[in-house]
């Protein structure tokens, strides 16, 4: 058997991923990568409700998107034998019993019980009942839902990010596995799952440190062995509130849709928190390197959307032409001219699209402002004749500087708002080249070109 590390992330195909599902996602199979284990892909889909194939497909494609390929992957609605094996194991055993409570009663006894200055976990009355009493209120018309007696004992673990941690289990309720329907909560199929191909370390968010306490049990009773358990600090955001499917700008598909490149996200929600600096790391193989998870802050990790443009800038501004080539082209530029072009525009760029907006500068139509016509007629008489090269810019200011006076801002505003109509952009030196002489004789010219 496999020594090699196994890890898993379970999303419930319910809603399309955020950016704070693609922590745990990216921490799982960067631990994977780093230690030469296995990443798994579980769609933990029990809910038939909410759970739809839209946004089971779109687990997979964002994952993708991140770099992020599954080892295995299977869902949990093909594996419902193995799950009601397991129940009737612990039927079997006498932990896991049947309850037959509605929620309106259970919530007017948890009110009862806090009114008495009582903790309001269940107090086990379904255990009392007798066969007799069973019978006549599944003769009401009631189905029970089954819970899981807890041993009432601590359980500890050394925790990966935590270190030595715990749960006192009788400070739980004994937790519902089965619904009145016949269905699963998400408790029991987590374990099973786990136990059955060997999950060997669980590495989820702080949300989960409670359920340690009662899977652990629950590895215990099906006699199964009890993976390393993990709990990381949870991503919220900027104002500290906490990350839901229901934040659909945070999506991993809207922040793709808006242009964000996958290296930028993935380095911003696994290095936030950390003890390493925020920055953007293009190798996923780099990035696994410095993630240590005995090193991530216990302080809410804060997701800026701010930082993202940051860092998404710092990628693009490096990015080789190679990278990028493809994705010029679809912007509809010209291959001829897209590696200089690339190289003239990118420091300007905060996303790849939008090298489209320079692109259209470059060729048109710009309509020139022209804010000092005798100026610009004057540069315009001085337009060399020749091809545009990496020379024209410098000997073409050098000669309406010597026929003006003109200088520093004074000199190149003008030709800039003219050229581009804009007061800002890259470097002229690169960019008229491939404005080219027709283009800019006419824009000096106050013609839209």
């Amino acid at each position: 058997m496999s020594t090699a590390p196994l890890v898993r992330f379970a999303p419930s195909p319910t809603g399309f991923l955020h950016i704070g599902n693609a922590r745990p996602a990216l921490l799982n199979a960067l631990f994977a990568r780093r230690q030469g284990g296995r990443f798994l892909l579980r769609l933990d889909d029990t809910d038939r409700e909410r759970s739809t194939e839209e946004f089971a497909a779109a687990v997979s494609e964002d994952l993708g998107w991140l770099g992020i390929e599954p080892d295995l992957f299977f869902r949990q609605s093909d594996r419902s034998a193995l799950y009601d094996a397991a129940a009737e194991r612990l039927k079997d055993q006498g932990r896991l019993y049947p309850c037959y409570e509605t929620q309106e009663e259970l919530e007017r006894r948890r009110k009862r019980q806090l009114g008495r200055g009582l903790p309001p976990i269940y107090d086990r009355a379904a255990l009392a009942l007798t066969e007799a009493e069973r019978a006549a209120l599944e003769a009401e018309g009631r189905r029970p839902h089954w819970r899981f007696k807890l041993d009432h004992r601590i359980v500890a673990w050394n925790d990966l990010v935590r270190g030595e941690s715990h749960v006192d289990c009788a400070s739980l309720s004994d937790p519902v596995l089965v619904r009145a329907d016949g269905s699963y909560l998400y408790t029991l199929p987590s374990v099973v799952d786990d136990a059955e191909v060997g999950v060997s370390h669980v590495i989820r968010g702080e949300d989960h440190v409670t359920n340690t306490g009662v899977q652990v049990q629950l590895f215990e009773a099906l006699g199964a062995s009890i993976p390393a358990f993990g709990h990381h600090n949870l991503l919220t955001t900027a104002d500290g509130e906490g990350l839901s499917k229901r934040l659909g700008h945070l999506s991993l598909r809207s922040l793709r849709e808006a242009g964000y490149e996958p290296a930028a996200v993935r380095s911003l929600a696994v290095l936030t928190g950390s003890a390493e600096a925020v920055r953007p790391i293009a190798s996923l193989d780099e990035l696994a390197g410095l993630v240590d998870l005995a090193h991530l802050s216990r302080a809410p990790a804060r997701f800026d959307p701010a930082e993202l443009d940051g860092m998404n800038a710092r990628l693009v501004h490096e990015m080789p032409f190679s990278d990028v080539r493809d994705r010029l082209a679809a912007l509809g530029i010209p291959a001829g001219d897209a590696e200089a072009f690339w190289l003239a525009v990118r420091a300007n760029l905060g996303r790849v699209s939008e090298a489209a907006d320079w692109w259209r500068v470059v060729a048109g139509p710009v309509t020139p402002v022209i804010a000092e016509p005798d100026f610009i007629a004057t540069a315009a008489s001085r337009l060399p004749e020749e091809a545009f090269g990496p020379g024209t810019w410098k000997a073409w200011t050098d000669a309406v500087k010597a026929r003006t006076g003109a200088k520093g801002r004074a000199l190149f505003m003008p030709l800039r708002l003219a050229l581009t109509g804009l007061d800002h952009g890259p470097d002229l030196s690169v960019l008229l080249p491939l404005i080219g002489r027709e283009r800019a004789a006419k824009r000096l010219a106050g013609e839209t070109a």
